[in-house]
């Protein structure tokens, strides 16, 4: 793995590699933004393959399967905001604190990440700055621009989690994930377990904190904003069949949880 130099200085990212984030429905009308950290599981071109061989980085491990398909879909039917990450979860964490020991992860469930071993302090630096600081900022700035308008803004954070984890079944069909302001979450929770035939997760797969996570809490909760993460598991949106079922679902109950929080 070779760092590209551009203009003499070293650099993650080259002109061949693809932008760090995409935008849809960029003036889209809808309250909602939708956030998708783990859209994406490209590799810069100077990482090379990270020492992994294909397969491991078409899984879950990778990036969120499902969520890419699932937020397009959302976001046409929503009229909504929509930002897109371009890079794997293995180059840089973007939904982790920088700080954070698996901001860039040395081993992901049981896979050790060769090309992330003993990296030097200008090396995960060029990461922090080149596609997490991008893709935040990215986001910062519609919501500065909401504030400053005064247009409404309710951040959802879009995730997908894997059936089984280190051999441990997960019985949970969506997950609704929240910190200090649960008041999305709840909503869509009451609603989702009227659907029938649904198992929802109350902070489950995983509870949501300052720590474990960065879009939520830096975005939502320092603002103030109605936010909340959704989390699918991914065998349900591995398809476009399941995807737009979701998107239907999700879409529908987002709108009537945020009215019901609109109204009192």
């Amino acid at each position: 793995m070779v760092d590209v130099l551009v203009a003499g200085f070293p650099r993650l990212l080259s002109g061949d590699d693809p932008t760090v984030w995409s935008i849809l429905r960029e003036d889209g009308q809808s309250p909602f933004i939708l956030a998708c950290d783990h859209a994406g599981n490209r590799l810069p071109k100077s990482l090379g393959d990270l020492g992994l061989p294909a397969g491991e980085r078409q899984r879950h491990i990778a990036w969120d399967i499902g969520v890419a398909g699932l937020a397009r879909i959302m976001a046409d039917a929503l009229d909504a905001f929509t930002i897109l990450q371009t890079y794997s979860r293995l180059v840089i964490d973007c939904n982790r604190p920088p700080e954070a020991k698996d901001s860039i992860a040395i081993l992901s469930e049981l896979t050790a990440i060769p090309g992330n071993q003993a990296l030097s302090p200008a090396a995960r630096q060029m990461r922090l700055d080149e596609i997490f600081t991008p893709y935040h900022t990215a986001l910062r700035r519609e919501l500065d621009r909401r504030q400053k308008n005064k247009v409404p803004a309710v951040l959802i954070a879009l995730h997908s989690f894997t059936p089984v984890f280190k051999g441990n079944s997960r019985p949970w069909h969506a997950g609704l994930l929240y910190n200090r302001d649960n008041r999305m979450a709840k909503a869509m929770i009451e609603q989702l377990e009227r659907e029938g035939g649904l198992v929802i997760g109350d902070n489950q797969p995983y509870a949501l904190g300052d720590d474990s996570d960065y879009t939520v809490p830096v975005h939502g909760e320092r603002r103030g904003i109605p936010h909340v993460e959704v989390e699918v598991r991914q065998d349900l949106i591995a398809d476009e069949a399941g995807q737009r079922l979701w998107a239907e679902r999700l879409g529908r109950i987002l709108t009537s949880s945020w009215k019901a929080i609109v109204e009192g």
